[in-house]
């Protein structure tokens, strides 16, 4: 059995599809390779089709007329998203853009078969209102950060969220770009939380050095 179709078994929907439904994914489905960096899926890009994360991570986001990113979620191994197949989801009013956070692979089940299991098959229908779901979730869960959470309680739930063993990785810009915020910003709460002591920093790396007062900048609010 090759590893195509051994992954397609894992979908929740597989065991309900008829043999000729079975036989036609199976034909067309893929599994591809993607670098760092590179575009999932773009505004004038193809209607993709559902995808599922076999390694690796995805960015969902947004741009501004200003051309400012507004990351919506994050798609991680063993996940899917159906947004990429926005062409058949006649629901589906506005544009996002995906790009891998690293190197990744991806099982693909490309629009046009997907497109008549969803219109003749009640168990993908549901299984993709059900990725639809959890997905507006978590974009209500981004507006509600940027509307009801301070900067300052953001880049701390970053921080803390984001260490390993006390040391936090990213560059100002990247933080800036994950709690949808700009990074003049992130380096002036940054600067102050290391003046506080609560913070020590160097080069693409933040040192907690006072978990406890982190955690208290936070006030119990952090980021999912």
């Amino acid at each position: 059995m090759t590893e195509t179709k051994s992954q397609l078994r894992k979908l929740d929907f597989w065991d309900h599809l008829t043999d000729p439904e079975k036989k036609s994914v199976e034909h067309i489905a893929m599994i591809r390779e993607y670098r760092k960096g590179s575009i999932l899926h773009a505004l004038e890009g193809d209607c993709l089709g559902l995808v599922v994360v076999l390694a690796g991570s995805v960015r969902a986001f947004m741009t501004s007329e200003e051309g400012r990113e507004i990351t919506l979620y994050h798609i991680g191994e063993g996940e899917c998203d159906v947004l990429t197949a926005a062409c058949i989801l006649y629901q589906i009013t506005f544009d996002t853009q995906m790009v891998l956070e690293e190197d990744s692979r991806i099982l693909i089940i490309p629009t046009s078969v997907l497109a008549g299991l969803k219109q003749n098959n009640i168990y993908v229908r549901s299984f993709i209102y059900e990725i639809l779901t959890e997905r507006f979730s978590d974009v209500m869960w981004t507006i509600q950060q940027i509307l009801f959470y301070g900067i300052d309680q953001r880049v701390a739930a970053y921080l803390i969220n984001h260490s390993e063993n006390g040391v936090v990785r990213a560059t100002h810009e990247q933080i800036a770009r994950e709690i949808n915020s700009v990074r003049e910003v992130v380096a002036r709460i940054i600067r102050r939380f290391a003046e506080d002591g609560i913070v020590e920093t160097g080069r693409s790396r933040i040192v907690i050095a006072d978990r406890d007062r982190l955690y208290a900048v936070t006030e119990d609010f952090l980021i999912a």
